[in-house]
């Protein structure tokens, strides 16, 4: 039975299930094999704080379901009552899933949550992305199978006009995002953004992964996103409120918390084909 149980376990995490999915079995394991159950939570935002209730109305938890993988969570933006924008690395493959939208505890059914399904042919991948360590044109829109009702909680993201023409250099950035095994609860981070010139440096002259399509977000004092809040949002303060200036595609090697930039996908950038693979107006 031990061995069953071991394996059952073993193959969830093999197929990138939610620990907590079969939390009943790893309970079941000899002290000797608990450390896993519980990992250092280093899949979601470094040295955040716990978000409040409705702080961040555009935020989506993006269950995503991929055969080769299992079950993955990443994170998303909603920008119109249809749909949600997010990285592609996140939905490549995907043969549907789930938003769950106004959540400050995801894995708990709040009445403010709304969760709609979606579709594989909903799923719209930037026709130019390349999947590598590095992602290049790493955007995806997702046509939810029903209509967000918005309120209080729940609420889209402007994202910059097609004039825009701001590095957004300087200006505060927050992040927010859902981890995964413990860290269920919402929960963002503040940084300032810098210079791709500056980032490019830090990230050892490599003009083939920093690039004009991306933006960066300041590694100090180890803040930073990392695997399970891709394709979340990157925010700043702006004029009438908040702003969508990046979708959160990659984050050093060596960690999140390494001190390293993180890299964005810059929505300024992409502006014209999220209009016109949703329903946004110009």
């Amino acid at each position: 039975m031990r061995k069953v149980v071991i394996f059952i376990a073993l193959a969830a995490l093999a197929a990138g299930r939610l620990i907590k999915d079969t939390d009943h079995n790893w309970a079941q394991l000899p002290e000797e094999l608990q450390p896993p159950r519980h990992p250092v939570p280093v899949s979601s935002i470094s040295n955040r704080n716990e978000a409040t209730p409705g702080q961040f109305p555009y935020h989506v938890a993006l269950i995503v379901y991929i055969p080769s993988v299992g079950q993955t969570l990443r994170g998303a933006s909603i920008i119109s009552n249809n749909y949600i924008l997010t990285a592609a690395n996140g939905v490549i493959g995907a043969e549907g899933g789930r938003a769950i939208l106004g959540a400050h505890n995801y894995m708990k059914n709040e009445p403010s949550q709304q969760s709609i399904t979606f579709s594989p042919d909903g799923v719209t991948i930037h026709p130019e992305y390349r999947q590598t360590e590095f992602n290049s044109n790493d955007v995806a829109t997702i046509r939810l199978n029903n209509a967000i009702i918005f309120n209080d909680r729940v609420l889209p993201i402007r994202i910059p006009t097609l004039s825009e023409s701001r590095t957004f250099a300087g200006f505060i950035g927050t992040i927010s995002g859902f981890g995964t095994w413990q860290n269920e609860i919402l929960s963002f981070s503040t940084n300032p953004i810098i210079t791709n010139a500056n980032c490019l440096s830090q990230w050892d002259d490599r003009a083939d992964v920093i690039q004009r399509q991306n933006i960066c977000l300041s590694g100090n004092a180890g803040q930073s996103t990392c695997n399970t809040d891709r394709g979340g949002p990157l925010v700043i303060q702006d004029g009438n409120g908040s702003l969508l200036i990046g979708i959160m595609s990659f984050q050093p090697r060596a960690g999140c918390a390494v001190g390293m930039p993180a890299v964005y996908a810059r929505v300024s950038h992409f502006r014209q084909w999220i209009v016109e693979n949703s329903d946004l107006d110009n």
